[in-house]
C-alpha cells in the first residue's frame, strides 16, 4: 500500500524527491502518512479535494484485497 500512494503521489508533484509515506500498522487499519513539499500540497489535495478523494477510494479498493482497511492521511 506504502508504495501504491507513493507512486500516485510521485506522478502528481514538482519535487517527487521530498514525497514520504509512512505506514503505522494496527490490527485492522493501516494508516499511510503522506508527506509532500509545501507548494506540491495543492496538487495532492486538488479542487475541493477531489484527487485526495480518488487517492482514498483507491487505496481502499486495493485494501480490500488483503482485507484490512487502509486510511491516507496528507500532512502538511
Amino acid at each position: 500500500m506504502k508504495d501504491l500512494v507513493a507512486y500516485i503521489a510521485k506522478a502528481l508533484v514538482d519535487k517527487p524527491e521530498e514525497v514520504v509515506v509512512t505506514e503505522v500498522e494496527g490490527e485492522q487499519t493501516s494508516v499511510l502518512e503522506l508527506k509532500v513539499a509545501k507548494e506540491d500540497l495543492g496538487k495532492v489535495i486538488g479542487k475541493q479535494g477531489r484527487t485526495a478523494r480518488a487517492m482514498r477510494t483507491i487505496l481502499g479498493a486495493a485494501s480490500t484485497k488483503i482485507k484490512k482497511r487502509s486510511v491516507l492521511e496528507i500532512i502538511e
